[in-house]
């Protein structure tokens, strides 16, 4: 191995081994920061909390990012391909410059207004899932930049590497919320959706409206964390089941 591939990873495992005594997320994050700089080197790095949220992002160096720098990129990064990317896309670690060339990203209001007053010439981007905030799934992005050379393979290699960690540590730091008790008459409504009842058959069994059925099941989707009725179904069934097995 080279000195310079040694040094790269001597540079990840400090952060790696930050990722593993982290006990809250408030402490880790500040100290996080310029580990990451330095595992992926760059001249400044732009967490955001809540990716595609408003909520103000933790820079190094800090303050970088003024009012008028976030409120121009507020106006302006639905235009932006590499936000595109993190905040809709996949959020891999990914290069600006696979994404477009030089003259489109000059082009953008976004270069004029934000970038180049950072000296962003560069740019290396990730999103990843971070556990619950407010009892929502998140996803942090992270954007390092620097003004000379492009980011290489191994930058981007060594990005990747420290995504999955750091995905896998703030999710343990910020679970998800437990779950709201469902009620006596959501049971009802849902021991009847299981058995196969439309919302209709459901309503006439329990003298209710087919409209009190769906407020009954948007409220229990909810607390069982599913998407729709088979879903809500397969989990009551699993829960019934579990109760049984648990019986004295």
């Amino acid at each position: 191995m080279s000195a310079a591939a040694e040094a790269g990873l001597r540079r990840i495992l400090a952060v790696v081994d930050l990722l593993i005594d982290a006990v809250d997320e408030d402490t880790l994050v500040p100290a996080l920061l310029p580990l990451l700089l330095g595992a992926v080197p760059g001249d400044s790095i732009v967490w955001s909390p809540r990716a595609g949220c408003a909520d103000r992002p933790l820079t190094l160096p800090a303050g970088l990012l003024t009012e008028d720098l976030r409120n121009a990129f507020a106006r302006e990064a639905a235009d932006d391909c590499l936000v595109a990317h993190t905040t809709l896309g996949p959020g891999t670690p990914m290069r600006r410059s696979t994404l477009q060339t030089r003259e489109e990203f000059h082009a953008l209001a976004a270069y004029a207004d934000v970038y180049r007053p950072l000296g962003a010439e560069q740019q290396l981007a990730m999103s990843f899932p971070a556990g619950y905030a407010a009892g929502a799934p998140r996803k942090v992005c992270v954007a390092i930049s620097r003004g000379g050379s492009d980011f290489s393979d191994d930058d981007v290699a060594a990005a990747a590497l420290l995504r999955t960690r750091l995905s896998r540590v703030l999710n343990r730091l910020a679970p998800p919320p437990p779950p709201s008790p469902v009620t006596r008459r959501e049971s009802a409504v849902l021991a009847l959706l299981a058995r196969g009842l439309t919302n209709q058959q459901i309503a006439r069994r329990l003298a209710i409206s087919p409209r009190t059925v769906d407020k009954h099941l948007e409220h229990a989707y909810a607390k069982l964390r599913v998407g729709g009725r088979v879903e809500a179904a397969n989990a009551w069934l699993t829960r019934e089941r579990t109760a049984v097995r648990l019986a004295p």
